[in-house]
């Protein structure tokens, strides 16, 4: 999982310890930031207003089944993943979970640790899709539409191919990428292309993205290359 700002995480229990319990644990790591919620509608509701990376989905809720949430959550268009919790080890439970639009399904009572390491291996599934909102610096970064949401505001930036390219490879190199590595891997063998491209392509990036681009802060110049700020 690439660093920078804690992944949001939303947990959907009506059983009070185990949902406390939960976040707890969770916000010990350093590496997630939690909301919570006993029901169905809740869980909805937060979900419209606030961005999440994932969702840990109980089955019974008081007012509704997991599974349905799951179901409406994806009508409304997210994307990020859903695990879904259940005491039902049943492979039918299992079955109606993932296609109800769940991404995992993990059976109660569960291991902590199994519990992360499932939680992690989809958010890194989830960074990889076109489908995900990378957190950089102040804009919601979504590859598949090629646009930047100024968090906050809403404000869309639109960006070109490339630049959604360029812009996606530094997200997920956690680091300086060289010059080289980005003509190959953004525009791939192609003898008319050389570094001057990649720079206007930079230049013309930071013109859309930074708030001084003679003093860039997001996309940051790198002996032989460039890094996203963190």
């Amino acid at each position: 999982m690439s660093g920078g700002a804690a992944k949001r995480i939303l947990v959907v229990e009506d059983d009070e310890p185990l949902r406390e319990s939960l976040v707890e644990q969770l916000r010990l790591r350093g590496e997630f930031d939690t909301a919570e919620a006993a029901t169905g509608a809740r869980a909805l509701e937060l979900a419209e207003r606030e961005r999440f990376d994932l969702v840990l989905l109980d089955v019974r809720l008081p007012d509704m089944d997991g599974r349905e949430v799951c179901r409406l959550l994806r009508r409304r268009g997210f994307k990020a993943p859903v695990v879904i919790l259940s005491a039902a080890g049943a492979d039918a439970d299992a079955i109606l979970g993932l296609d109800s639009g769940a991404n995992d399904y993990v059976v109660k009572p569960f291991r902590l640790g199994v519990l992360l390491a499932r939680i992690r291996a989809q958010l890194r599934q989830h960074e990889l899709s076109d489908d995900a909102a990378l957190a950089i610096g102040p804009y919601d970064f979504r590859p598949g539409a090629r646009t930047l949401a100024e968090t906050g505001t809403g404000r869309k930036i639109r960006l070109t191919e490339k630049e959604a390219a360029i812009l996606k490879r530094l997200y997920r190199a956690g680091g300086a990428v060289s010059r080289a590595v980005l003509l190959d891997e953004v525009w791939g063998y192609n003898a008319a292309v050389d570094t001057h491209t990649l720079e206007t392509h930079v230049y013309r990036l930071r013109r859309k993205i930074e708030a001084d681009p003679s003093d860039a802060r997001i996309v940051v110049t790198e002996p032989g290359g460039y890094r996203l700020a963190r």
